[in-house]
């Protein structure tokens, strides 16, 4: 597969109490996101306005290195465990390529 922008869409269900939470970790990943990763063109954070527990991370990197960079830079180690110790059951994830 050729080596085109790489994208995912996240569903993650805060647990009972915890969306707010989840809420100010995942806000703040996007931020540092977007102040140390030209290569992320898309991060965005998204709440139900019908679900309040339920969000959704819609994102888009320049390429495999783009999003590979992003795996494992210091600020996703320290805040993915926290975002996943919020999330009520497991996050839904899919991966996607841009075309054209």
């Amino acid at each position: 597969m050729s080596d085109g922008g790489k994208s995912f869409i996240a569903q993650l269900r805060a647990k009972p109490g915890r969306a707010d939470e989840l809420a100010r970790l995942q806000t703040e990943l996007k931020s540092l996101v977007f102040k140390h990763e030209p290569d992320a063109r898309v991060y965005e954070l998204f709440r139900s306005e019908t679900d309040p527990n339920l969000f959704v991370v819609v994102a888009t990197f320049q390429d495999d290195a783009a999003f590979d960079t992003h795996m494992a830079i210091d600020f996703h180690e320290r805040l993915v465990p926290p975002i996943l110790d919020c999330v009520d059951g497991e996050m839904q994830i899919e991966y996607y390529r841009s075309l054209g």
